[in-house]
């Protein structure tokens, strides 16, 4: 168990570690973040810093040797890393979780292999494996390379006609995965923690809107069914027990609706802060960056009962000019990232509102 002033080492350097960061230090911990050179807006609000690529040793042994705990802000972390700073420091969450979720197949077989509802899917390594899995699944299918996608990268959709070589050639001919495609109704998001003795705490369904596959806004509460509600913070905490998971995490699913029955299908984990959980920083009694300091610091996990009815929107590229206004608003809270350059889809900040129940 931490104790105050102790330090937490992050992986990573981008706006999630930041936050990380910030949430940290009224707890009385610092933070020292390592992520190679580049635009680091973490390293603005850290304690300590270390500039090194994930791949040098040396750094990673002086790095780890200097803090009390390791956790990572981004599921592309290699394993490697991890497992080398775990044989110095603890490493929430561990390498394991690391592992099975950074490769889209393997994370797939994990949670169905839990019982829990997944799109049908099938390994790709090559065309004429793929074109056999669309026989067997269907079209529409989405073709997602196995590993490094975020934010629609990686990925293609084959409706009827499309050319599955075409298709396979569009993500590099990479290791894949075949899904076929879930009609949701809307796409829906549990963010919860876990701590190594088992504790459990998951916030409410949040509900989310995409915009060319990156997220435009979260809003809680998620126009779900009690049981619904129920069945998917039961699928976060059966996951978490399962991976032996430290901190906070995502699992993304898709609301469905058959005969006018709602349920959900599980789609990804996020090992990490999530960005449907930025609604927590204003609208929770604790954030999830809070609670991922607490879980992996072995400290109580806080309360997670929203605060009224929040809605989350994230800033992107130039959309960060409108801070002004923003600040102009009742009510708006606005978190600003301290990236130096606004390209287009890269996420600069994020606004929150809180409004009265109904």
């Amino acid at each position: 168990m931490l104790k105050p002033g102790d330090t937490i080492g992050i992986l990573g350097g981008g706006q999630l570690a930041r936050m990380i960061a910030l949430a940290a230090a009224p707890l009385g911990l610092r933070a020292h973040i390592y992520a190679p050179e580049g635009d680091n807006p973490a390293f603005q609000v850290a304690d300590a810093v270390t500039s090194a690529a994930y791949d040098d040793l040396g750094a990673l042994e002086a790095f780890a040797r200097a803090v009390n705990v390791v956790t990572y802000e981004f599921e592309n972390v290699p394993v490697a890393t991890a497992g080398h700073l775990a044989s110095f420091v603890p490493v929430h969450p561990g390498p394991r979780a690391l592992g099975i979720t950074q490769d889209r197949l393997d994370e797939k077989t994990f949670i169905s292999g839990l019982g829990i509802d997944v799109a049908p899917f099938a390994a790709i390594d090559d065309v004429a494996g793929l074109e056999a899995a669309l026989e067997r699944i269907g079209r529409p299918a989405v073709l997602k390379t196995r590993r490094f996608g975020y934010d629609g990268k990686g990925q293609v959709m084959l409706r009827a006609g499309d050319d599955a070589a075409a298709a396979f050639a569009a993500i590099g001919r990479h290791p894949a995965v075949l899904e076929g495609f879930v009609p949701f109704e809307r796409e829906v998001s549990v963010v919860a923690a876990r701590t190594e003795d088992g504790r459990f705490a998951a916030y409410e369904v949040t509900e989310n809107e995409h915009r060319h596959h990156i997220l435009h806004r979260s809003t809680v509460p998620a126009a779900v069914t009690p049981s619904v509600e129920t069945l998917a913070r039961d699928i976060a905490r059966r996951i978490g027990e399962a991976l032996g998971y430290v901190g906070v995490f995502a699992v993304e699913m898709f609301l469905v609706v058959v005969d006018g029955t709602q349920s959900v299908v599980a789609n990804e984990i996020a090992p990490r802060v999530h960005n449907s959980g930025h609604w927590t920083l204003d609208g929770a009694r604790t954030s999830q960056f809070e609670q991922h300091v607490r879980a992996i610091a072995g400290w109580p996990l806080g309360a997670v009962e929203r605060l009224g009815r929040v809605e989350m929107t994230n800033l992107i590229g130039d959309e960060a000019e409108s801070w002004h206004a923003v600040l102009s608003e009742p009510g708006a809270h606005l978190h600003l990232y301290g990236k130096a350059e606004a390209r287009p889809g890269r996420k600069m900040g994020h606004v929150t509102r809180i409004f009265p129940e109904a």
